[in-house]
């Protein structure tokens, strides 16, 4: 691909909405097969995600690569699918490879802006097994009603900010890290709450590993793009805590040493219960290689709260003037529609797929 026609990839592969990004999508892949969702878009629009599959149905080795696990994030997701498209890898497959695409996985989150699913879950927490107890998080217990306070007036903020600043003084970094981020199973509307049960989402990319025998694979890559953390449009290639040491090191021999791993202290993120990667981990063992490409927008500010605020207590608002702008805040974080931005996640993800399809060669 030369330059001149990754310069138009970078600007026209981006789009405004969920919309007109299946659009996209569809367009480029014709033959995908729909996954309805039984909530509908914000002007009662229905909402699919959409699989696209290339390569014989026997292959043994599969490419899979998922968009839009946290809503808004699936812009990125989308353009990267849509550039994996357009260089035109899927008609390059040789017989035992193929290419599974699943777009826009939690496509309510998509539409609505939202990082959430439509339960107010966290789909990157979901895949716990619930026929087990739920992994415990005190430190949220104690961080809960100040992380997302019903009383968002300056007073209220005020007093919840306070609060915040005197756990993480009396427990450090860690515990308010753990706390913050690592995902909780007790507050619905809660940050980075993982749910009671698989929520639909998680349940239409099982349906989707039955429908196209994922699971009988010999050797299988995912890539499931993500957005939000770390520097401004870096793409950090995390592996994750349930593919352990071994899962690390099949990713860092396919993409080389820049992969990162919570364990060995190298990854911007911490170990989370609950990932997409438990999934794969449980169905495929050491047949699979999971990495969750994410790239860095913004420093963390204050749209996860104001989302989650939202949703819980003013959910009559979610479409009105007030709720269209903490939405869109979303939005713009987790995808800044900045043009230094988008090519270079772009150029990262043109690398990592290439990568990933010289590992199933191999």
């Amino acid at each position: 691909m030369d330059f001149d026609i990754f310069q138009q990839v970078a600007a026209v592969d981006f789009s405004d909405t969920y919309l007109e990004a299946r659009q996209k999508f569809l367009t480029a892949a014709p033959r995908s097969k729909g996954y309805r969702c039984s909530v509908k878009g914000p002007s009662g629009e229905a909402l699919f995600t959409d699989v696209a599959y290339f390569g014989r149905p026997d292959a043994t080795k599969l490419l899979v690569l998922v968009s839009g696990t946290h809503g808004p994030e699936g812009y990125h997701g989308s353009a990267a699918q849509l550039l994996f498209l357009r260089a035109k890898f899927h008609e390059e497959l040789p017989p035992s490879m193929a290419v599974l695409l699943v777009h826009a996985l939690n496509c309510y989150g998509f539409a609505w802006d939202r990082r959430s699913t439509a339960e107010g879950c966290d789909l990157n927490r979901n895949f716990i097994d619930f026929s087990g107890p739920v992994p415990p998080n005190p430190e949220y217990e104690e961080l809960a009603e100040h992380l997302v306070p019903p009383d968002l007036t300056e007073e209220g903020i005020r007093r919840a900010e306070a609060a915040i600043a005197d756990f993480r003084q009396l427990h450090g970094e860690d515990a308010y890290r753990a706390g913050s981020y690592r995902g909780q199973y007790t507050k619905p509307g809660g940050l980075f709450y993982g749910g009671s049960e698989p929520t639909e989402a998680r349940r239409t990319l099982e349906q989707i590993v039955a429908d196209f025998d994922v699971a009988l694979r010999d050797n299988v890559i995912i890539i499931d793009y993500h957005t939000g953390l770390g520097p401004y449009g870096y793409g950090e290639l995390q592996c994750e805590q349930p593919s352990g040491l071994k899962g690390y090191e099949r990713a860092a021999a396919i993409f080389g040493p820049s992969v990162t791993y919570p364990d060995l202290g190298t990854s911007s993120s911490i170990n989370l219960p609950g990932t997409q990667d438990e999934y794969w981990q449980r169905i495929l063992g050491d047949r699979h290689t999971y990495v969750a490409l994410e790239y860095g927008t913004y420093r963390w500010s204050t749209v996860l709260r104001d989302e989650h605020w939202l949703f819980k207590y003013r959910p009559e608002a979610v479409d009105s003037e007030l709720g269209r702008q903490i939405r869109n805040a979303t939005k713009r974080h987790f995808y800044p529609q900045k043009p230094d931005w988008n090519e270079m996640v772009l150029w990262r993800a043109h690398l990592v797929h290439r990568q990933a399809l010289a590992g199933l060669r191999s």
